[in-house]
């Protein structure tokens, strides 16, 4: 194989990823957020941040959603002392369903999606 050839087999650049595969794992990310918090966003972040500006901007903008909730979790876990926190972990309950799936079907739609009260630690 010649070192010219932009296909290379040990080229260093990622192949980027086809409209409709960013599509699909975008969705992924969203959706994987409600059963597996963080874990699916910083997967997709990693291994998909440099295949394609929608998937990037969606794994980021997931991550970023998982991170804050997982904050407000941590937080209403040690609030359950003073009985608040079941209050604070029932809202991050339902945020984390309800704006997921909002993210998931702006994804599939094609649409960028931005989580309202995110924290943005990854940009």
């Amino acid at each position: 194989m010649s070192s010219d050839n932009p296909h290379n087999a040990y080229s260093s650049a990622p192949q980027p990823l086809s409209p409709s595969d960013e599509k699909l794992y975008a969705t992924l990310t969203h959706i994987g957020g409600i059963f597996f918090s963080v874990i699916p966003a910083l997967i997709v972040f990693l291994v998909f941040k440099d295949r394609g500006p929608f998937i990037r901007a969606h794994s980021v903008t997931a991550l970023n959603f998982q991170l804050t909730m997982l904050i407000a979790a941590a937080i209403g876990s040690a609030l359950i002392i003073v009985l608040v926190g079941f209050l604070v972990l029932a809202a991050v309950t339902i945020a984390v369903l309800v704006f997921s799936i909002i993210a998931a079907v702006a994804a599939n739609n094609g649409q960028y999606y931005t989580y309202p009260l995110t924290i943005p630690f990854v940009k």
